[in-house]
């Protein structure tokens, strides 16, 4: 099982010049991907600019948005986006997707918190022309460059249609920031959907868990602030699977390794850089 570490990008008031550096520390380490945190209403760093960032920083170490709001984004204009930002990694990039369930984050006119899954299955569409080089409407030329790939498409979430979209659209699923044996199931009807649909081989599967080594509490209060529009319960239930210190990571990485996930992505409840050593002395 691959491990990755996140971008620090949604802790609440983080210094966005740290991403490069994190970025650069993370590949030296060895961690196989580096991850963002998606959402528009928080005072943290758009996952777009943290994953160019990362991109710039970096050579090898994948990338992915574990998971990116797209809904609230014009198609055309995350599709270029994305495209640049996978062009610039030399092909790194996984576009990690998710509806969210935050009505604040979708601060762009005509496209609002209602209707986000049919929106997001015509949006699939407009992604895919783009990056194929067709011309958009009203549009004189292909808004990408003559080469651009297919970026590889995963999906979060825990609603059927999820689940669908893996089968028809992805590469594979992103699990909830939950303890393990409660993604477990989530994870067998990400492998039960790819099935149904007739996909070959299995679909990839990446877990994501909270971290923190330094100030347990404060990274415990930054994931329920990030949470806090979540009813308690649910707020409580992602607290009980922030992995707090060596014991509790070395756990997590059981746990998922025994459910066979491909990867898990460790994201990070400080932005503070000596985190990421710590972990890598850890995992790695």
């Amino acid at each position: 099982m691959k491990i990755g570490v996140g971008l620090p990008n949604q802790v609440r008031e983080m210094d966005p010049s740290i991403i490069p550096a994190w970025a650069s520390q993370a590949e030296t380490a060895g961690f196989s991907s580096l991850g963002t945190v998606g959402r528009i209403a928080y005072p943290g760093l758009m996952d777009t600019v943290a994953l160019a960032a990362a991109a710039g920083a970096t050579s090898t170490i994948g990338l992915i948005s574990n998971v990116m709001l797209t809904p609230v984004w014009p198609a055309e204009l995350l599709a270029k986006e994305v495209a640049g930002i996978d062009a610039v990694s030399g092909n790194r990039l996984t576009l990690g997707i998710g509806l969210g369930s935050r009505p604040d984050d979708y601060v762009v006119d005509g496209r609002g918190p209602r209707g986000t899954g049919k929106r997001l299955d015509h949006d699939l569409e407009v992604y895919r022309s783009v990056w194929r080089g067709e011309t958009a409407d009203g549009a004189s030329n292909p808004l990408v460059p003559t080469g651009t790939r297919e970026v590889p498409l995963m999906f979060g979430g825990m609603a059927p249609a999820s689940f669908e979209r893996v089968a028809r659209w992805g590469e594979g699923y992103i699990g909830p920031s939950v303890p393990a044996e409660m993604a477990a199931q989530a994870f067998d009807a990400a492998r039960s959907s790819w099935k149904n649909a007739g996909r070959e081989g299995s679909p990839r599967l990446v877990a994501i868990a909270y971290y923190v080594f330094s100030d347990a509490e404060q990274g415990r209060a930054n994931v329920r602030n990030y949470y806090s529009s979540a009813d308690e319960p649910v707020m409580d239930i992602v607290d009980s699977a922030i992995c707090t210190g060596p014991d509790a990571i070395r756990s997590a990485v059981r746990a998922y390794s025994e459910l066979g996930v491909d990867e898990i992505i460790f994201n990070p409840a400080l932005a503070d850089i000596d985190e990421v050593a710590r972990l890598a002395d850890i995992v790695l």
